[in-house]
């Protein structure tokens, strides 16, 4: 700071307020240009161990969770983390524990010890998560799951609203005789099951439909499950005219059900599935109608929430994009 100081002709004073976004005031326009210029000119960079010891914490953002740097998933989810934290003077700093907890508790200490600004708690797949008390007087977040114990913020996909939508566009195009794939057992917890279904559900109830028992298989979430589930509603007299598959991999299997069956997508069978996975959209054919998880979205909500500086828990449910492709087409009037 003081070579800063005599390059631009003030004090090593009025280089701290300006470096450290204190001037306001204080210092003019012009002199805080002319210290900043100085400063890209000498190369001057902050040491941050010293910042972290005056301030107490460092312009860190921690993210841990399990498997979150091998998934396509993951991927999203940081890059919407990693933008936000860059556009507000944080970096984020990120381990993946591969499910394990001796692993998890030592990415906990490290962060400690580098006096992190915050973590979120990341989950793969979106469930209810036991958040470790270790992380107690932290500011924390989950992203992609639920705080079991509600004491935390969490941000997730608002599956509810995405099994809504994907019956509303089946009922607009006229279908009535629609079936569905679930992707996980009868009676799992999981959220983005439940979730799906229950948003289905009640389209359909809003219609005046009831899900005919029949007309609904529960998997979990594999292509294998829409090959068999598939080609068993397909095989039926009534066969549906429109499948909801709970998510894109059970939507490729139902695919080639259909294929194998002599049946067309979508003009014998309309199709919509969930998750908008980039690495099996480029497999179907004709184009998949699906949504788009929110991964961008939450990762960015979640460092804006982990630096708000609220201590209130929120439950944000965030909307998933449709992507309207050719999977869908209008119901046939009967003869």
């Amino acid at each position: 700071m003081n070579d800063v100081a005599a390059a631009a002709g003030v004090s090593q004073a009025t280089v701290s307020m300006v470096l450290n976004g204190t001037r306001s005031g204080r210092v003019s326009a012009a002199t805080a240009q002319r210290v900043l210029d100085a400063a890209k000119d000498l190369g001057f960079r902050t040491n941050v161990h010293a910042k972290v010891l005056r301030e107490g914490k460092s312009r860190m953002i921690g993210l841990i969770g399990d498997e979150v740097a091998t998934t396509e998933f993951a991927g999203e989810m940081i890059l919407g983390a990693q933008q936000e934290a860059w556009r507000q003077g944080y970096v984020l700093l990120t381990v993946d524990t591969a499910g394990d907890p001796g692993l998890e508790k030592a990415a906990i200490s490290m962060m400690q010890s580098y006096r992190v600004a915050g973590v979120i708690y990341a989950a793969m797949y979106h469930r209810k998560v036991e958040v470790p008390a270790t992380l107690a007087g932290i500011p924390t977040v989950c992203v992609n799951s639920q705080d079991a114990s509600g004491s935390l913020t969490s941000i997730f996909p608002d599956e509810v609203a995405g099994g809504r939508d994907a019956a509303r566009i089946l009922l607009d195009a006229g279908h009535r005789r629609i079936a569905m794939i679930n992707i996980a057992p009868e009676g799992s917890p999981l959220p983005a099951a439940t979730g799906r279904l229950q948003g289905f559900t009640d389209a359909l109830a809003d219609a005046g439909l009831l899900l005919d028992p029949r007309q609904l298989r529960y998997g979990d979430g594999a292509y294998e499950d829409g090959l068999t589930f598939g080609a068993e509603l397909l095989s039926r007299s009534d066969r549906p005219t429109a499948i909801f598959c709970g998510n894109d991999r059970t939507a490729l299997g139902t695919y080639h059900a259909a294929h194998l069956l002599g049946l067309s997508v979508p003009d014998d069978v309309s199709i919509v599935g969930f998750d908008n996975q980039s690495l099996l959209i480029p497999m179907f054919s004709p184009r998949l109608t699906t949504f788009q998880l929110p991964l961008v979205e939450m990762g960015r909500l979640a460092v804006a929430e982990v630096l708000s500086g609220s201590s209130t828990p929120k439950r944000l449910a965030v909307d998933c994009t449709l992507h309207s492709r050719d999977s869908v087409a209008l119901a046939k009037v009967p003869a």
